[in-house]
């Protein structure tokens, strides 16, 4: 006969069952209590001002805007010149020093001069000897004419010595002639600088024999005081540069660094070239600049900033807050009750800073520069307090 097991440990078992199921009971109430206080604060938060979207602003204001165009140009001397010997000879003196500057008339270099003196005296001695000779012929023909009309020489003889004193008078004009010849190529070994600027390599040294025509030269002389800068204008801009130069006769100008991080001089445009090349569709300007530092240097590539006119008050707005949409143009605006519109406008100029708005805009409207991710008509925003500054920055003219 079996022993019935005793009921104390099935009690034990309900009571853990019961005690598992009242504890789970107790974090499911306490669970949906906290989630309860959490989407009570997360409505709050949906519905206060603090859900609406922080934005930077600046505010549209009046400014006199420069037009300027940005073009690729190189430096070109308006004077450059190779030094070039104009008579054949031994070179006997060199004056110079490489990378010198020199002044106009300043002697550069002597070719031995001796053979043409001599040439030179030889043709001033039959000049003299000439001109004896017709001396003496005018007044044997001032002899026969008188005796001619005392019918006391023949007619022939008298006639010859006419003929005699013109031919003479064209052999004096010959030897003038080889005497001024004589004379240039005398100056000619003495070269001298025919412009201020800068003399460059020297390609022979004294000794060396030259003759005219010599391919290279003798040397290079640069005029680096005034330089020009030549650069290329597109055909689109070529109305608006013509109008202003014909209003005010010549446009500023400066020279930047390939890099266009350095200005290194300012300058005029004067004048156009008088043709567009088809190749590029382009037309060459040339600029004037003093270079009184020479910090142009001749073939250096630079960056033009050519001011073709300033807009005068004009609306101008951070180029940053211009958005583009189907309609074209726009920009986010925040209205007193701190909602955005938005709002189609019309733009012209623009730079690397900011764009003038010509219509659709009106002075003192607030734009949206960032923050502008998601934003919609009628979306709430604030001004971030670090705007503030910017605002105010971009909002001077």
């Amino acid at each position: 006969m079996s022993v019935p097991p005793p009921a104390r440990p099935r009690r034990k078992k309900k009571w853990l069952i019961g005690g598992g199921i009242a504890l789970l009971m107790i974090v499911a109430v306490i669970w949906s209590r906290s989630h309860g206080v959490s989407h009570k604060a997360d409505t709050h938060k949906t519905n206060g001002l603090e859900t609406a979207q922080a934005v930077a602003v600046a505010q549209v204001h009046r400014a006199d805007v420069p037009v300027i165009l940005q073009l690729l140009g190189t430096v070109v001397p308006i004077t450059n010149v190779t030094i070039t010997p104009r008579v054949s000879g031994h070179i006997l003196s060199v004056y110079y020093h490489e990378g010198q500057h020199v002044h106009k008339g300043d002697l550069l270099e002597l070719i031995d001069p001796r053979p043409y003196e001599a040439t030179l005296h030889q043709y001033e001695g039959t000049l003299e000897a000439d001109r004896a000779q017709l001396a003496k012929a005018r007044i044997d023909n001032a002899r026969y004419q008188r005796l001619i009309h005392q019918n006391s020489i023949a007619a022939m003889t008298a006639r010859d010595q006419q003929f005699t004193v013109q031919q003479l008078e064209g052999q004096i004009q010959f030897d003038e002639a080889n005497v001024r010849n004589a004379e240039l190529n005398v100056m000619y070994c003495h070269i001298i600088a025919p412009v201020d600027g800068r003399v460059g390599i020297r390609a022979l040294d004294a000794g060396n024999y030259v003759t005219v025509g010599q391919s290279g030269g003798l040397t290079t002389l640069t005029q680096m005081q005034p330089i020009s800068v030549i650069f290329t204008l597109p055909q689109n801009d070529l109305p608006d540069v013509q109008t202003q130069l014909s209003q005010h006769g010549s446009l500023k100008v400066e020279a930047w660094s390939s890099d266009n991080a350095q200005k290194l001089s300012s300058g005029s445009v004067n004048a156009l070239d008088s043709q567009i090349d088809t190749a590029t569709g382009t037309v060459r300007l040339r600029g004037i600049f003093p270079n009184d530092d020479e910090r142009l240097f001749p073939n250096e590539f630079v960056n033009t900033h050519l001011l073709v006119q300033t807009l005068q008050h004009v609306l101008v707005v951070p180029g940053e807050a211009i958005q583009t949409g189907p309609d074209g143009s726009f920009l986010y605006v925040v209205q007193s009750n701190m909602t955005v519109a938005i709002k189609n406008i019309k733009t012209g100029y623009s730079d690397d800073t900011q764009t003038v708005v010509l219509s659709g805009i009106s002075d003192g409207e607030r734009v949206i520069t960032d923050g502008i991710n998601h934003l919609r008509p009628g979306s709430k925003v604030f001004i971030a307090p670090s705007s503030s500054t910017s605002a105010g920055t971009q909002s001077t003219p």
